[in-house]
C-alpha cells in the first residue's frame, strides 16, 4: 500500500502547551545587570536540552534545522528538542515533531489522554491544569493516513494502545522522513472525527502565535472537564 498524499493549507492549526511553559522570561527578576542575566542564561543552559540543540545540535537533530528570531519559534524548537523516553506515535526518542490538530477540541483530548497517563502512574485523579492553545499555519504536500483501515499495512500506526501504535507509527516514519516527507495527516485516535498534523521539519511550521486558554480538570476519576479562559 502506498500512501497518499494531501495539499495541506491551513492557517490556524491547533497545539496545546502547558501555561507553565508560556512565560515571559522569568530570570530578569533574579539580577540587577544585563551582564548578571547573560551568566544566568548560561548557566539554565546548561540543562535545558532546547538551548543546546539550538547552539550545537542533538544526535538526531542538527541546529541548521531549528528557527530563529521571530516569535514562536522557542516552543518549535522545544518541540523537537524534548522528547518522551518512549517517544511519540511519530517520532522517537531522539527527535520531536510538531504536533497539532484541525480543532481545539481534538487537542484538548489528545492532551487530555496524556496527562490521565501520567496521573494513573501516580494513582492521584486531582489535578488541574491550564494550556495555552498555539495556533500555527502549514502549506504543502503531507502524507495522508485518513484512509488507513486495520487491517492494511500501516494499520497498526494508528493503534490507540501506545505499546502498540507508538513502535509502528515511529518506524513509518523513519521511513518517510528519509524519503524526504514533510509529515503526516492523520485521524485523532483519541477523538472520533478529529483531524491531526505531525510536521517532521521545524521550517514547516509558520506564523505561529497565542489563541485560547483552556483548562482541564480531574477530580476524582480519569475522566477530565475542559473549560475555556
Amino acid at each position: 500500500m502506498k500512501l497518499p498524499t494531501v495539499d495541506i493549507n491551513r492557517t490556524d492549526t491547533v497545539r496545546l502547551v502547558p501555561t507553565a511553559y508560556f512565560k515571559p522570561p522569568v530570570l530578569r527578576p533574579l539580577v540587577d545587570s544585563d551582564e548578571e542575566e547573560a551568566i544566568l542564561a548560561q548557566v539554565e543552559g546548561l540543562t535545558s536540552r532546547r538551548l543546546k540543540a539550538e547552539a550545537s545540535g542533538l544526535s538526531d537533530l542538527d541546529a541548521r534545522e531549528l528557527l530563529f528570531k521571530a516569535w514562536g519559534t522557542t516552543y518549535v524548537n522545544a518541540a523537537f528538542a524534548y522528547t518522551r523516553p518512549e517517544g511519540n506515535r511519530f517520532n522517537g526518542p531522539a527527535r520531536g515533531a510538531w504536533y497539532c490538530a484541525f480543532e481545539d477540541l481534538t487537542a484538548i483530548e489528545e492532551v487530555g489522554f496524556h496527562r490521565t497517563r501520567e496521573l494513573r502512574r501516580i494513582g492521584v485523579f486531582e489535578d488541574a491544569a491550564v494550556y495555552q492553545v498555539l495556533l500555527a499555519g502549514f502549506m504543502g504536500e503531507f502524507h495522508d493516513l485518513r484512509g488507513v483501515t486495520p487491517r492494511s499495512k500501516y494499520g497498526d500506526v494508528l493503534h490507540a494502545d501506545p505499546a502498540v501504535g507508538y513502535p509502528s507509527g515511529q518506524a513509518l516514519a523513519v521511513k518517510l522522513r528519509a524519503d524526504g516527507a514533510r509529515g503526516v495527516v492523520y485521524p485523532s485516535v483519541r477523538r472520533k472525527g478529529g483531524t491531526c498534523l505531525a510536521a517532521f521539519q521545524p521550517a514547516l511550521v509558520q506564523n505561529v502565535r497565542p489563541g485560547a486558554k483552556w483548562t482541564l480538570t480531574w477530580d476524582g476519576s480519569e475522566r477530565f472537564t475542559a473549560e475555556a479562559g
